[in-house]
Order: structure tokens, then sequence, then C-alpha cells
């Protein structure tokens, strides 16, 4: 792999508005002790080759793909990945003891090996995604991909990963598709998504708000924004909500919302529920404070972008009910999660978010899904990663982590914010109140709610 194709994982702090920036950069090696090749470990036994095995881990080396949004209207998110990727590397590499909560066996690097992040643009579409993960198997001989916002660029990934026998991690994707009737042996789901976020945010908000409120939907034309304005739908009328069935539809990065304020503001609705992501929630948000939506009705962001907070303001996002994997604040309960955020301040002198602490947590998972399996032989692994339910790992949020047999969705708890009052705010950072920590279990649904139908992992 050459220098230009690998992550520089470097000290220095990360500036509070590099959140809301892209960077391009694609990365060199994770540097280790010199005697580090010393220790690669021997597997227990031969296996059979299967797609990249054994070729991408015959020497000390192990290549991880990341295909990130660094452009496009997800890049503050796919950023934000990055440097949680970096952060999980660096330490597994390193053999940081606070690893061990999550990956026990880990020692230094995985099953010995240093792991380097080769790292390409998904430009928030499936083409580039797959053109960078292709890149990535072929010529760097990667034992993983892993990198997602948009549901429609994992959808496509998992598909790619699939035809080559490789593992798939979405990082975020919120389409109930993922898991359901595109889910694929080799993918896995971390994050919660569509179904578990709205069947978390429902009662909360009809506790808050009654159970006689109209809703209108701004909804992004692609996989997730359907699938999400389905199960708020769902749930929302569950609670006894009611539904104006005249949903704005836009596509994905648009820009200017006008027409589609103009309609929500007339829709006689008492809330508006804001199915976007990225900077088209921050662009939508702001809008429809600017056209006066906002003074005449509430708004609900049910899946919640970190970035959204601070880029909109806490003049608009007050009151504001979303949910989010995780929230720094949990460091002020969770032991992984001290561990996380401490590591995280250390590297890049700020605080973290959702797609951080994602990817951080993936990468930790499929190196313990590895340590456990005792080899890199893929089928091996995955039949690790589903037997995970036997070998549970602690989550930042509380609870326990593992990732479903039936469909390879992620059994883990998420946190419902709302946002503060600036009044109520004690720094720049504490934006939003943990109203409650939805259980990852109660919330999924039944494993073939989507149609989920997979192939045999060799």
């Amino acid at each position: 792999m050459n220098n230009n194709s690998r992550s520089k994982l470097q000290k220095a702090a990360a500036p509070r508005r590099s959140f809301l920036k892209t960077s391009a950069g694609v990365a060199g090696g994770l540097l280790l002790p010199a005697s580090y090749s010393s220790r690669v470990f021997a597997q227990d036994k031969e296996y059979p080759p299967i797609g990249n095995y054994p070729d991408g881990v015959k020497g000390d080396k192990v290549v991880a793909g990341l295909t990130l949004d660094l452009t496009g209207p997800y890049s503050a998110e796919g950023a934000g990945q990055q440097r949680g990727f970096e952060l999980a590397a660096e330490m597994i590499n390193n053999g940081d003891e606070r690893i061990k909560l999550v990956s026990p066996l880990t020692k230094q690097g995985i099953l010995g090996k240093e792991l380097v992040l080769a790292i390409g643009d998904a430009e928030t579409k499936p083409n580039s995604a797959v053109q960078a993960a292709t890149r990535f198997l072929r010529q760097d001989k990667a034992m993983m991909i892993a990198g997602s916002v948009s549901s429609s660029v994992a959808i496509a990934l998992q598909n790619t990963c699939e035809r080559a026998k490789t593992l798939y991690f979405s990082v975020i994707s919120g389409s109930s598709d993922t898991t359901g009737k595109d889910c694929r042996r080799y993918g896995f789901r971390l994050c919660h998504h569509a179904y578990t976020a709205a069947k978390a945010i429902a009662p909360v908000m009809a506790e808050d708000y009654g159970k006689d409120l109209k809703a209108i939907y701004l909804v992004p034309d692609y996989n997730y924004g359907h699938s999400i304005h389905d199960h708020m739908r769902e749930f929302t009328e569950a609670q006894g909500w009611t539904t104006i069935d005249n949903p704005q539809i836009h596509p994905l990065g648009a820009t200017d919302y006008s027409s589609y304020m103009l309609n929500i503001a007339n829709s006689g609705a008492d809330i508006m529920i804001n199915l976007d992501y990225g900077a088209d929630a921050v662009n939508s948000a702001k809008q429809a404070y600017e056209f006066g939506v906002l003074k005449n009705m509430k708004m609900c962001v049910p899946y919640l972008p970190a970035y959204m907070l601070e880029e909109v303001g806490p003049e608009i996002m007050e009151g504001v009910y979303g949910t989010m994997v995780f929230w720094w604040t949990h460091a002020e309960k969770y032991e992984m999660a001290k561990n996380f955020v401490e590591a995280y301040e250390e590297k890049f002198g700020a605080k973290p978010r959702d797609p951080e602490h994602n990817a951080f947590m993936t990468m930790l998972l499929w190196a313990d899904a590895i340590e456990r399996a005792g080899t890199f032989h893929p089928p091996s692994v995955v039949e690790a990663l589903e037997d995970s339910i036997n070998h549970k790992r602690p989550y930042t949020v509380g609870g326990e982590v593992y990732f479903r047999a039936e469909d390879h969705d992620g059994a883990a708890n998420f946190t419902i914010v709302r946002g503060k009052k600036p009044s109520e705010m004690k720094n720049e950072d504490d934006l939003v109140d943990v109203v409650a920590i939805a259980d990852g279990v109660e919330t999924l649904p039944p494993p073939d709610y989507a149609g989920c139908k997979m192939n045999p992992a060799a």
C-alpha cells in the first residue's frame, strides 16, 4: 500500500469547528515499536482460501478499508467516523488497556498484526463508495470494509462485500432494508435505525406533548427517508397522533426548502417531523426557523445528527427531541464511555460525538470477534459475530451489545435526547438533556419484519 492510501494518525488536537469541515486526506500506517512484527501470533489451524484470506494476512499487517463521506451532505459525519476509526486503530495497535472492556483478548494489534487503515471518499454516493471499496479489496487485500451514513451507500457496499466474501460494517444506516430485505451474511449494523428510533421516541413525545397532535413530515427522497417516514407514522399513530397525508418529499442534498416550508406552514400541523440528516437537517431546520414555521409548531428530528446541534444553534434546537446512539455525558456513568471520551480528548482535544463513537465501537467489536475466533478466516469471524450474544460486551451507553444472528441487527442501547434551553447550558458542549436510554433489545423489530434472507457464509 502506498503512502497516499493510508491513514496519518497525528497527535494534534482538532479544533471544534473541524467537526463541520471535511478532509480529503488519505493516510499512512500506524507507528509501532520496532519489535512489533515479532509478536505476530500463529493461528490454530489451516482454513481454505476465501475472499482475501489468506493473502490479506500473510504479512505482519492487516488492512481495513474505510469508505467515508468526506465530501457531500454527510461530510461532517464522515470526518467524525474517520477520527473514531483512527483512535480505535491507534489504541488496538498500542495495546491500550482501556479497550479490553470490549475486546479482552486483544494484546497488541489484532492477532498480533498491525492494523492499517486505507481511507477513500465515498462522497455520499453509492458508486463512489463501491469504487473505493473495490480498490481496497483488490489492491490492498482489505479484510474488512466499513463506513456509511447514507443507507443507499450502506446497502451498495454490503452487496459488494457479500460477493467478495469480506466483512462489511455500516457505521450509520437508518433504513430498515439494511438488515431487512437487503441483509447479507457478511454485513453487520451496530447502530439503531428507523424502526428502533421511531418505536423508542414516539411514546416519549406523546407523554410530553399529549396524544392528540397532528404531524407533517419532511422526507429526504431515498431509502432511509421513506423507511423512517413509514415507521414514525406507525408508532406515532399508535399513540393517537394524526398524520397529515401530505409528506414534503425532497431530493438528498437540497438547498432551497422554501416551497416545502410554505406547505408545512399552511398544513395546520402541530409538529413538523424532520427526517433529514447531516447537512440536509441543518439547512432544513434553519429555513424552518427563518420562514417562521417553528413559531407555530414544534419540531422533532427522530434520527438526530449530533453536529446539527451546534451548527443550527440552541435557540432553534431548544426542546427538539431526537435519538442518538451516544452522548459524551455518558462518561459520567459508564466506564467504557469514560475511557472512550478520555482517549478521544487526549488525541483530538474535543468531545466525541455519535459518528466517532459508532466507528470506534465497530472497529473494537470486529477486533474482538477475530480474537475470539482465533483467525481472520471470514466465515469464522462471521460465526463469532453471530455468536456474540454469548459473548456480550459492555456498551458505552450502558447495557451490553451483540449482533442478532438472524439478521445481523445490533442489539445495543441508544439515547433519547432533547435540546437544552440556552440559559441552562453549562458550556458550549452542553447541548442536550438525556431524556432516556432506549433498550436496544426491546426496541428491535421481529427478525423477519423486513424480509431478511441470508446466504451461507462460505
